[in-house]
């Protein structure tokens, strides 16, 4: 579904990010993934090409809140690759602290990561696919940003923002060609999740309509049909993949 496409996925090193890296490789594209330092962009490669040593796939590990590093990250993969046709942005930070707790420098590292680093990243990238005819933005957004969430305000705060961005870029982008969409994921099994106490999962799992939590590689599915030709005139969306929590 991506053959020939080249893609970047930042936050690729675990969870819902190196599903997406996977499933992007599985269907042909060549990726490069972004993550945090680079032990973890190192053990998500080894695994990676131990899986199929025929994937293409590289990794770096720019400061997503410098915007000058992830300038020289992008123009880095236009130049061995030369073009980008999708940018994922995955990377991001959650958190519960309820408001009485709360500081400006943990808000402010919410919105640094989750939407200041979105930015960064879109800018130096849009231009790429202006000028090579066109390309493909997905946004990591949150059922949080639909619904909202008893604690940590910074994180749907972030998510409403990411909605924003998301919306607005795909009216002024699309003359050039460029879709900007976003998925909203729901509970998913991740690391994180998967820390949890068992009661405390089947807990949560009891208030989803399906029952359970969704996979990584469920919601990375959604991120290969919005960066595929399947979704060629679908842009300005935020996709929820759920499991209906929200309802």
């Amino acid at each position: 579904m991506l053959s020939g496409k080249v893609a970047i996925v930042t936050g690729g090193t675990r969870g819902i990010g190196f599903e997406i890296v996977r499933k992007y490789l599985a269907n042909g594209a060549k990726v490069v993934l972004f993550g945090s330092r680079q032990e973890t962009v190192d053990n998500a490669l080894k695994k990676l090409h131990e899986e199929n040593g025929a994937w293409e796939v590289d990794g770096k590990y720019p400061k997503l809140t410098d915007a000058a590093e992830v300038e020289k990250a992008v123009a880095e993969v236009k130049e061995k690759y030369g073009r980008i046709d999708i940018l994922v942005n995955n990377a991001g930070i959650s958190q519960s602290t309820p408001l009485y707790n709360y500081t400006a420098e943990e808000f402010d590292k919410a919105i640094d990561l989750n939407v200041k680093a979105l930015f960064y990243a879109i800018l130096p990238t849009a231009k790429i696919m202006k000028e090579q005819g066109g390309g493909c933005i997905i946004n990591t957004s949150s059922m949080v940003s639909i619904s909202g969430q008893p604690a940590g305000v910074g994180y749907p705060t972030s998510k409403f923002a990411v909605n924003g961005m998301t919306i607005s870029l795909a009216r002024e982008l699309g003359k050039d060609n460029i879709r900007v969409n976003a998925v909203a994921p729901g509970v998913t099994k991740t690391d994180m999740v998967a820390a949890l106490p068992e009661e405390v999962v089947k807990r949560i799992s009891m208030g989803i309509p399906l029952g359970r939590a969704g996979e990584p590689e469920e919601v990375a599915n959604a991120f290969l049909y919005l960066a595929s030709d399947l979704a060629s005139y679908v842009t300005g969306e935020i996709l929820s993949v759920d499991g209906a929590s929200k309802a």
